[in-house]
């Protein structure tokens, strides 16, 4: 097994393509092809962390921070970020960040949040836009129901995580289509052969070099008409943030008490409370005060996140609870969803969960 095997199931989870635009993601040190000995998984690598890996083998460290976020001008050792790479080059060990292409996973880092705070119907927050793209191309007859089928394998016609729902009247592929499916309508035009067959089909974004290369394959003609187009609609399985509803009303302070004790922090910054009951949550794990209004527009009662500053309490508006829980605290359970998922993908090999707490803060 190689580094790239292990990269290749993290990007099934969080394809790199849903990362924000500011990010550093991917492989940032070491060589894909390297033979693996280890897997460890941390939320930040420090040079402790390095050195983890180094005392349990483990030339592969599966990090969702990115420790290389701006451009490195030197590698002298001066700061803790060039000694953390020198020493991960020296030891032959890769680094592989996810960062914000996890946060926009449906099954990421707020979902873990979610799961702690054991909310109910879950729904992404701020959908990401423009996820969704539609591919137009024409057929020979006889050669639709292979092209269909190809498509369909490398993931066309599958937006979120539905299963066997059919294609809607038009053939535009919203769900994963099943045995009666079928996204293939019409003829071409007069000025073609009338056995030419038009399909329409959507794919979410991240596949659409996979999608055309199965549509060169599968094609007969030199040249393939074609057209692929972003759409507008809204894609409910990527995206930031997440909320939900808790299973009991609970009050303002037996809600903050929960907070407390499920995500572990040891202190929480809220706004003012409010004297209501706390019933729907909105949750975004790491900094999220862009995310406060998103979350009042949601009807949530409280939104839990981290890194607000001052001002950011005064936009509760004596309309929701406001409830920063620590950068670290929000996100600590990432890397248990990670080494969990790991271990499911890859039965035969050792997916190590770093035992290095990496919270820069503490509390007196």
């Amino acid at each position: 097994m190689i580094v790239q095997d292990v990269i290749n199931h993290l990007e099934t989870l969080a394809p790199l393509s849903y990362a924000e635009d500011f990010d550093n993601v991917g492989l940032l040190v070491g060589n894909k092809n390297t033979e693996l000995t280890g897997v460890l998984v941390t939320l930040d690598t420090l040079e402790t962390v390095v050195d983890e890996a180094i005392a349990e083998n483990c030339n592969l460290i599966v990090s969702f921070h990115p420790i290389i976020f701006k451009g490195l001008k030197k590698l002298n050792g001066k700061t803790y970020v060039e000694r953390v790479v020198m020493k991960a080059i020296q030891h032959n060990i890769a680094i592989y960040s996810m960062h914000t292409a996890l946060d926009n996973a449906f099954n990421g880092v707020n979902t873990m949040i979610c799961n702690q705070l054991e909310l109910q119907n879950k729904q992404i927050l701020i959908p990401q836009n423009d996820t969704i793209k539609k591919l137009t191309t024409y057929v020979p007859k006889n050669e639709a129901e292979a092209l269909r089928v190809a498509l369909f394998n490398v993931g066309a016609g599958s937006i979120g995580n539905y299963d066997n729902c059919s294609f809607n009247v038009d053939g535009f592929g919203t769900f994963k289509g099943n045995e009666a499916s079928n996204p293939s309508l019409g003829k071409k035009g007069t000025t073609h052969t009338e056995a030419e067959t038009k399909i329409t089909i959507t794919f979410p974004k991240h596949l659409e070099s996979r999608v055309l290369k199965t549509l060169f394959d599968s094609h007969s003609y030199e040249e393939v008409a074609y057209e692929v187009v972003t759409i507008e609609n809204k894609n409910q399985h990527i995206g930031m943030g997440m909320i939900g509803d808790l299973s009991t009303p609970l009050s303002e302070t037996d809600f903050l008490n929960k907070l407390k004790t499920t995500m572990k922090t040891g202190c929480i910054r809220h706004s003012t409370f409010l004297n209501k009951t706390i019933k729907k949550v909105a949750v975004l794990g790491g900094s999220g005060s862009f995310a406060i209004t998103s979350a009042k527009a949601a009807g949530a009662d409280a939104f839990v996140t981290a890194d607000l500053k001052y001002h950011d309490f005064f936009a509760a508006e004596n309309s929701i609870l406001l409830a920063d829980i620590g950068h670290y605290e929000s996100e600590q359970f990432t890397k248990n969803l990670l080494v969990e998922y790991l271990t499911k993908k890859i039965t035969n090999f050792a997916i190590i969960l770093s035992k290095t707490n990496t919270n820069p803060v503490k509390y007196f």
